[in-house]
């Protein structure tokens, strides 16, 4: 039997995601966010030990996200900024999941992560053509102790794993972030409210990645970043970035396990990274929600397994 070249999403749906994008250009035009392109191969990969890149025989890496080539032209003096790519995880590829896949991620200068989760609702209500959905923001610490009835700062190591076990269904050998991000998933984001831009932040300070830390009065370290939720999924990840080289070389030597330093981001952040907030976010997750389909075949022209 031949294989199926025909696509997997249908016309009308691939016309819904090309108002999408008309409507997201239209939107930053508006607020004079400059669009650019980024390099999609790079000589460094992401060393998030949450995310696993694609190599090429090249030895280059496919981009997980374009947010180092976005900081370096921000370190250049390109002012505010957005992007729409294709980005390459590798990982499972499902019905709510494609190796290959749509992201929109935009920089905002001088502002901070509770700025810019304002626009990021506005933005969304309308890709989701959602216009009066109701708005919560959360911290996580409140999100976590009120749908999973565990409080992630102080329950120890053996009683977060414990809850996390229960709710995998099995021992999955993760550390203290791991099972923090099954509770999340499997308990916490169920029970969000629907039809509901739920915004959570503050999220631990080992979970900070490229967001800037703090300590809150409460005397607890947390990142400065958020996600955004809808449904059941989640849909955006914002940062109030962090713009200190040193750290940032920091925390990549600790998670690099191996994978070359992108040196130019370091090189550009010692030039200076101007105070910002950004955001990344999944367009086919948007395309989704918007055709209400739970196969992200629906809204790919071509998935994994035709391309």
């Amino acid at each position: 039997m031949s294989a199926s070249w025909n696509p997997t999403a249908s016309i009308e749906n691939l016309r819904a995601r090309a108002d999408c994008y008309r409507t997201i250009r239209e939107f930053f035009h508006q607020r004079q966010v400059l669009e650019v392109e980024t390099p999609v191969l790079s000589v460094a990969a992401v060393v998030d030990p949450n995310i696993e890149p694609m190599q090429t025989t090249e030895q280059r890496y496919l981009h997980t996200s374009p947010e180092y080539a976005m900081k370096r032209l921000l370190c250049a003096g390109s002012g505010d900024i957005y992007q729409i790519c294709k980005v390459f995880r590798a990982g499972e590829a499902g019905s709510r999941h494609n190796p290959e896949f749509t992201m929109l991620e935009w920089y905002r200068l001088g502002w901070d992560h509770f700025r810019l989760i304002n626009e990021v609702a506005e933005l969304v209500r309308l890709l989701l053509d959602q216009p009066q959905a109701a708005m919560e923001i959360h911290r996580y610490r409140d999100a976590v102790s009120r749908f999973a009835g565990l409080d992630p700062f102080t329950a120890t190591d053996d009683e977060i794993a414990a809850l996390g076990i229960q709710l995998a269904g099995q021992d999955l050998q993760l550390g203290r972030d791991g099972w923090l991000d099954v509770i999340v998933s499997h308990q916490v984001e169920p029970a969000l409210p629907a039809n509901t831009l739920v915004f959570i932040h503050d999220f631990p300070a080992s979970q900070a990645a490229l967001a800037k830390t703090r300590v809150t009065a409460e005397g607890i370290a947390v990142a400065e970043r958020f996600e955004l939720f809808w449904n059941g999924s989640e849909m955006a990840n914002g940062y109030h970035e962090l713009t200190d080289v040193v750290e940032q070389r920091h925390r990549f030597e600790q998670q690099a396990d191996g994978r070359p330093l992108d040196e130019q981001l370091l090189a550009a952040l010692r030039h200076g990274l101007p105070a910002c907030a950004g955001v990344a976010m999944g367009l086919d997750r948007i395309l989704m929600h918007r055709l209400q389909t739970p196969k992200i075949r629906d809204v790919l022209a071509f998935d994994w397994f035709r391309a």
